[in-house]
């Protein structure tokens, strides 16, 4: 486990695309639990351990989650979350270039619960909600573009739905029109920082997540980590 951050409050991890942040059906060990073990080894902690989840990322993305490690930050935090003053930013390897360099992309996603996919129209219909980012092109090798994605909502597989829907599928993401997987079973899509105020400290504070080791990761982002 790569932690990025921790003080009395608060501790981020770097996740991997292969790990889930919470308990599903497969059944298979949660990173929050994870956490937990963490907490309950380095701090000596007995009988149960306090590790609230602020934020979620889907399985195959890989990058900084933020959990809580009392109940009054993860209160703050999700007030935190609720008004939008949480910055997140993502790297993002597609298949092709957007038309424009840098830009924004309004949609109305429609989530599929059967499929686990969202939909995307470019007005108002029935059971939508508005989706809303910025992207910036930040590198570029052979094949491939690397996108940076600042989130203004937070939908359900917004960042992939809503770049397959400008024509930049993510690399590795066959749900959304990729044709072939990345090893492993994740997808290029790397949740890069976050930027709040603290909730206890009450001071501004950016956790930044390394980019995955990986051959086309360290290429296509090594004029950014100079």
């Amino acid at each position: 486990m790569h932690i990025l951050y921790e003080d009395n409050h608060i501790i981020a991890v770097n996740k991997s695309s292969s790990e889930i942040v919470q308990g599903d059906k497969t059944g298979d060990k949660p990173l929050v639990e994870s956490v937990k073990e963490y907490l309950k080894e380095r701090y000596l902690k007995s009988g149960n351990v306090f590790c609230g989840v602020v934020h979620r990322l889907d399985r195959p993305v890989s990058g900084v989650v933020v959990f809580a490690k009392t109940s009054k930050a993860l209160a703050r935090l999700n007030e935190i979350l609720a008004l939008r003053q949480i910055t997140k930013k993502y790297w993002a390897i597609v298949s092709s270039p957007p038309q424009e360099p840098q830009g924004t992309l309004r949609h109305f996603l429609v989530r599929n619960e059967r499929q686990n996919k969202s939909y995307a129209y470019s007005k108002a219909v029935p059971q939508s909600k508005e989706a809303v980012l910025h992207y910036k092109t930040l590198g570029k090798s052979d094949r491939y573009t690397l996108l940076e994605v600042d989130l203004e909502t937070g939908r359900h597989h917004q960042i992939r739905c809503q770049l397959a829907a400008m024509g930049c599928i993510i690399k590795g993401d066959l749900k959304y029109g990729a044709p072939r997987s990345n090893r492993g079973g994740g997808i290029s899509l790397h949740a890069r920082s976050v930027e709040f105020v603290h909730p206890v400290k009450q001071e501004r504070i950016v956790i930044e997540a390394p980019v995955p080791d990986d051959t086309l990761w360290q290429a296509i982002t090594k004029d950014l980590q100079q």
